[in-house]
């Protein structure tokens, strides 16, 4: 599941050498000094992109499955067709507890 960020360079404070602070001997020092200098962004991702649809009767699921009948050779089966019309994406979920963005370059703990 992706996280709400941006990929684009310069934009996030952590990604390689684009703007946002000064050059520093130690590749954490740099990154706090980025962080620091950018006050619109936080290394933290509160928001996701859900995976999940709306149906035409409200209901919330990945996939959307119509049961039909099939006559074939005079019996009679059933078969499971994917409905992929009609689907309404979900959106943007807001995160119970929010995550570290996977750029984050400093490390939190080490065992």
């Amino acid at each position: 599941m992706g996280g709400s960020g941006s990929k684009s360079k310069g934009l996030w404070p952590f990604s390689g050498n684009g703007a946002g602070g000064e050059a520093a001997s130690d590749g954490t020092e740099q990154s706090v000094t980025r962080l620091k200098a950018s006050r619109n962004t936080t290394p933290f991702v509160f928001t996701r992109r859900s995976s999940l649809y709306y149906d035409e009767d409200g209901d919330l699921a990945h996939e959307f499955y119509e049961e039909t009948v099939v006559t074939k050779n005079g019996r009679k089966k059933s078969k499971l067709k994917r409905i992929q019309k009609n689907l309404i994406p979900q959106g943007m979920v807001k995160l119970d507890h929010p995550c570290i963005h996977v750029d984050f370059p400093i490390i939190i703990c080490e065992v």
